[in-house]
């Protein structure tokens, strides 16, 4: 799995055409959250950890990088993300073939939001609509941003390389 972390103030997801917000959240966590087909439970359960763990927050005393979500009592909205899997390195049309099916993402993706809510306060997880066109909103706070994949370092599963002077890493289809 991988997932964009975002520090934001407060965040909100609206699925047109409706005019009010299906789900908000004040200060702690966006989660943009995609999957791949190598990924299982053990890849939910190791993104939810780490979503809840990273110190993304200074300390009361203004130490860098001392406090998680957790420590200073934030919300997680957590919202599908297909798309974190495209391949852009070859033409101007994004290849989204790197992302799980929706039939089968769905599951992992519910299985995450259960293993976040699991491991926290449930209140505190919001989240998207999954396979839904929808309109985040956040302020973003900093900006902190961070990129999780659960898939580094698994032996075999990704490539690096440069196509075109771009920095890419690929899935291995054996």
């Amino acid at each position: 799995m991988k997932a964009i972390l975002q520090r934001v103030l407060s965040s909100s997801v609206l699925i047109p055409p409706s005019p009010t917000p299906y789900s908000s959240a004040g200060p702690g966590l966006v989660v943009l959250a995609g999957i791949s087909p190598a990924d299982t439970a053990e890849d939910a359960e190791k993104l939810a950890s780490k979503i809840l763990a990273l110190r993304l927050w200074d300390s009361a005393e203004g130490q860098r990088w001392k406090k998680s979500v957790m420590d200073i009592q934030g919300d997680v909205m957590l919202v599908s993300q297909f798309t974190l899997f495209a391949k852009t390195h070859r033409g101007s049309k994004p290849d989204f073939h790197g992302a799980l099916g929706p039939d089968k993402a769905k599951p992992l993706f519910d299985l995450l939001v259960s293993k976040v809510r699991e491991k926290y306060v449930s209140e505190r997880v919001k989240e998207g609509v999954f396979g839904a066109m929808m309109q985040v909103a956040l302020v973003n706070d900093g900006p902190v941003t961070v990129e999780v994949d659960t898939d580094i370092g698994r032996k075999g599963n990704r490539k690096e390389g440069e196509v075109d002077g771009e920095k890419v890493i690929e899935k291995d289809d054996q």
